[in-house]
């Protein structure tokens, strides 16, 4: 199923996307997208969606998880992303983290902060956690998912690489952490590692790639991150990117006000953002 939040920000109320297209509010059967419900998305299984109210077609998205405890992020987990920034691979996953506060809905506003120059996109697979997790193996890794969804990693890159102290600065900008529009829980995901991602800037495609050349896939991620820190329901962990992005750009190019950014993965929805000067 595919689970999402709507209305005005800070008021947002839970859904489902009907398989006729429309979205349906769930509000009289669930308070919310949150640990109650990650925990066991299958026991909305047994609700007959097409009596549940449909939702205005022009009514905003939100984030479509609430009670966000971590964004963690993973760096340069594409070889070919990590090629054309001019980094060498990994051994070991680089882990940064996205300040919460930084979450929007899929299709608000990003947000260009005051002084910022180099503004940047990156399309990631965003793994949300259903049940918590605390030294996990692999094998198990995934009964601890409760779904997928997009994220668009927004980046400031002079803050993340030039203003010392790690990459999280730069991450964590108001408005840098759009993400849905649903959240499409696991079974409906038969392989997360064979999933194409692609983003448009006005209208030019810039990424183009498949989750299938990521160097840490999702199974080995949920366990490696479970070894330092308990993962909790509604924790989101965005993947890493493909290549394609601002930086990697011959010259680099980042985004200004008045730019318009389409950006999707196959079977988890779009996300379609206005960048304007905050």
């Amino acid at each position: 199923m595919k689970l999402l939040r709507f209305g005005n920000a800070g008021a947002e109320k839970p859904g489902i996307l009907h398989s006729d297209g429309t979205i349906r509010d769930l509000s009289s059967r669930i308070g919310d997208i949150d640990a109650s419900v990650l925990a066991n998305t299958a026991a909305l299984d047994s609700i007959d969606v097409s009596q549940l109210p449909v939702v205005p077609n022009e009514t905003r998205l939100g984030p479509c998880v609430s009670g966000t405890r971590k964004f963690i992020c993973i760096g340069l987990n594409y070889s070919d992303h990590a090629a054309e920034t001019g980094a060498s691979v990994p051994p070991e996953p680089i882990i940064f983290m996205k300040a919460t506060s930084a979450i929007t809905g899929p299709n608000d506003e990003v947000r260009i902060p005051r002084g910022a120059e180099k503004v940047d996109w990156e399309v990631e697979l965003g793994i949300v956690i259903g049940k918590p997790a605390k030294y996990v193996d692999e094998a198990n890794a995934l009964d601890h998912v409760a779904g997928y969804c997009v994220v668009n990693d927004v980046s400031e890159r002079d803050y993340q690489m030039n203003r010392q102290g790690g990459w999280t600065k730069g991450k964590s900008c108001d408005t840098f952490g759009p993400i849905g529009p649903w959240l499409v829980t696991r079974d409906e995901v038969e392989d997360p590692q064979s999933l194409n991602l692609w983003l448009s800037v006005n209208g030019d495609r810039r990424q183009d790639g498949s989750t299938a050349t990521m160097i840490y896939g999702v199974t080995y991620l949920v366990s490696y991150l479970s070894q330092f820190m308990t993962l909790h329901p509604g924790d989101i962990i965005a993947t890493g990117t493909p290549p394609g992005v601002g930086l990697g750009r011959k010259p680099p190019e980042f985004l200004k006000p008045g730019d318009a950014m389409t950006l999707g993965i196959e079977g988890l929805g779009e996300q379609h953002q206005r960048v304007v000067s905050d």
